[in-house]
């Protein structure tokens, strides 16, 4: 297992200490490590995909408001 040193503020560190006073403080700070590189993950993911949308888009035709808002309100074929 490695050991990690972390610089946090006072407040907070007695909030944490106050929060979780009674259970295992290195495995709740490694399992807020890892739900933060889930996140991270998650957040990479969302903008690769918003990006290949983006570059689809490019490659259609092009479509005016009045189209779009036709196709949201009687649904796409």
């Amino acid at each position: 297992m490695a050991t990690v040193n972390f610089s946090v503020p006072e407040a907070v560190k007695r909030e944490f200490q106050k929060a979780f006073a009674k259970e295992n403080k290195s495995a709740i700070i490694a399992r807020l490590m890892q739900l933060a590189v889930e996140e991270r993950r998650r957040e990479k993911a969302r903008s690769a995909a918003i990006d290949e949308l983006l570059k689809l888009r490019e490659q259609g035709p092009p479509v005016t408001d009045a189209q779009i808002r036709r196709a949201r309100r009687f649904g796409r074929p």
